[in-house]
């Protein structure tokens, strides 16, 4: 333990600095890499290592020999085999700002896209009389929904809501579940309300609406097939006949609550994870 201690105090600042530095790299070297085909072959390389620190310490020099020769050969196939990807980093690099924006701002500016390509799908949906159901997350995690249904972690853009909606496709009859910026699944199953007092009006999507409101937190928007009208649920309340301007401003006071939570997040707050 003395030992330990002697060596940080003996560390300068030069040297945190550095190792802070190698850190960081280290980082995004693996956030670039990852769910690539280089990701796979950074296991592979970690795979061969570990084997060839093994065969040098059980004295199998035949073994070892052929590792650490394959791994000089490796280096130069690994450079002309990902060359795209190479090139792709050092792109991506070049276009990185060095101060980049305050981290806030950029989740307002993600937030705002997000708002206007839900508010641009809605209201093309609402218009071709397209039946829809989008879940928005907040602090209830969603995660036994999202389960129900297909994964697709893909940007929210209108072309794919509406594309997830149209009539006869796979995913059209279940429920979008966004979480932050992101549409998470789709083809979700959504418990349905048990209000007996829910006017016989309204559908099996207003009354999944409903029952996804009364078991969360989170805000979900419903198209009608039958009328094209806009509604949303909350809190075990539904909101109906609402415009294109009204669900904006809906939209933009649900995203600001989230926004000023993840604010407190980066500056260290301890929350409860969602899930």
């Amino acid at each position: 333990m003395n030992s330990i201690i002697n060596t940080f105090s003996q560390l300068r600042i030069q040297d945190v600095i550095d190792i802070l530095v190698i850190t960081y790299i280290i980082y995004r070297i693996l956030d670039f890499l990852k769910e690539t085909r280089a990701e796979q072959l950074i296991k592979g390389i970690a795979i061969i290592l570990v084997l060839t620190a093994v065969s040098e310490w059980l004295q199998l020099y035949t073994v070892n020999y052929l590792l650490s020769n394959f791994l000089t050969v490796g280096a130069i196939a690994i450079i002309v085999v990902f060359q795209p990807e190479l090139r792709r980093g050092l792109e991506h690099l070049g276009r990185a700002r060095i101060f980049p924006r305050n981290i806030l701002d950029l989740q307002k500016n993600e937030a705002l896209e997000s708002i206007d390509a839900i508010t641009s799908a809605v209201g093309s949906l609402s218009r071709q009389k397209i039946g829809a159901i989008i879940v928005i997350e907040k602090n209830v995690g969603l995660k036994e929904i999202i389960e129900t249904g297909t994964l697709i972690n893909g940007a929210i853009t209108p072309e794919l809501l509406i594309n997830i909606f149209i009539p006869n496709t796979p995913l059209h009859d279940g429920a979008v579940v966004i979480r932050h910026n992101k549409i998470v699944a789709a083809g979700c199953f959504l418990p349905l309300s048990e209000n007996m007092t829910i006017s016989k009006e309204m559908g099996t999507r207003h009354r999944a609406a409903l029952g996804m409101s009364e078991k969360s937190d989170s805000l979900t928007l419903i198209v009608s097939e039958e009328t094209g009208t806009i509604s949303i649920a909350e809190a075990g309340t539904i909101s109906r006949y609402l415009d294109i301007e009204t669900l904006d401003k809906i939209l933009r006071d649900a995203y600001k609550i989230n926004i000023e939570e993840e604010s407190l997040d980066v500056w260290g707050d301890e929350n409860e994870p969602k899930e």
